[in-house]
């Protein structure tokens, strides 16, 4: 397992300007189909602010199934799950949400529906959009994906922005290098903890990523291997991806 051993990342905090310290978490939870306890745990350690969720349950009493999981996390539910066609925002109750829209992508027949679940929200003096994406497994539809997923954060009208996911694309993938041509892409601005995120068993790749717009500072972002309270067995045992943390700085809005 890649990791590049630092400090704990920043706790969440208001600074005196008005800027906000603030965690992401991104995390594919694979429909809660595993250890839920565990997937709680690591979420609650990790202490996020906002948790961008792929993979969220989606089927029959899939509000029940996310409503169990804001809870187990300590978290609120913000937007999406099945009107995202699994994309997921999750918050703290640091975090004041202004408005949220759940955005279908178009769909290529025979695979799967994909979606953004998208939000403005304020944390202490700052406000930015947050999205949660999955993108899909075929190279021209994930492509295409990367492509709206810029679009959409530039519609939502905040000078700063923050998006996570499962891109299902390594770093030298045409959708990763498109995203992080326009985005700072977390680990590789300042590299925390853990790098790759799939499999948990054998990490050997790097497909989940938080992304920033320029304005934000990045103060860390990983795999959160070393955090106090989060195991091996508990990431392991969570679902099939592991998780990737962030903290960032964002200004506040004058």
């Amino acid at each position: 397992m890649s990791e590049v051993p630092r400090p704990d990342l920043p706790a969440s905090r208001t600074e005196p300007d008005g800027s906000a310290v603030v965690r992401v978490l991104s995390w594919n939870v694979r429909s809660m189909r595993d250890d839920e306890a565990a997937l709680g745990r690591v979420i609650r350690a990790c202490a996020p602010d906002i948790a961008l969720i792929q993979e969220a349950p989606r089927f029959f009493r899939w509000r029940k199934a996310v409503a169990r999981l804001a809870r187990d996390s300590g978290m609120v539910t913000v937007t999406g799950g099945a009107t995202a066609a699994g994309p997921l925002v999750l918050s703290s109750l640091r975090v004041h949400v202004e408005r949220t829209e759940d955005v279908l992508l178009p769909r290529t027949p025979g695979l799967h529906q994909r979606g953004f679940a998208t939000a403005v929200v304020r944390v202490g003096g700052a406000r930015l959009s947050v999205l949660s994406c999955h993108l899909s497994l075929r190279a021209q539809e994930r492509y295409a994906q990367g492509g709206m997923l810029l679009d959409r954060l530039a519609a939502m009208g905040e000078p700063h922005a923050v998006a996570g996911g499962d891109l299902n694309d390594r770093p030298d993938g045409r959708t990763f290098r498109r995203l992080a041509g326009q985005l700072q892409d977390g680990w590789a601005v300042r590299p925390w903890g853990g790098e790759y995120t799939s499999t948990p068993r054998d990490p050997h790749q790097r497909i989940d990523a938080v992304f920033a717009t320029s304005g934000i500072q990045v103060l860390g972002c990983g795999v959160p291997e070393a955090l106090r309270g989060v195991t091996r067995s508990d990431l392991r045992a969570a679902t099939d991806h592991l998780p990737v943390l962030a903290a960032l700085r964002v200004p506040s809005v004058r």
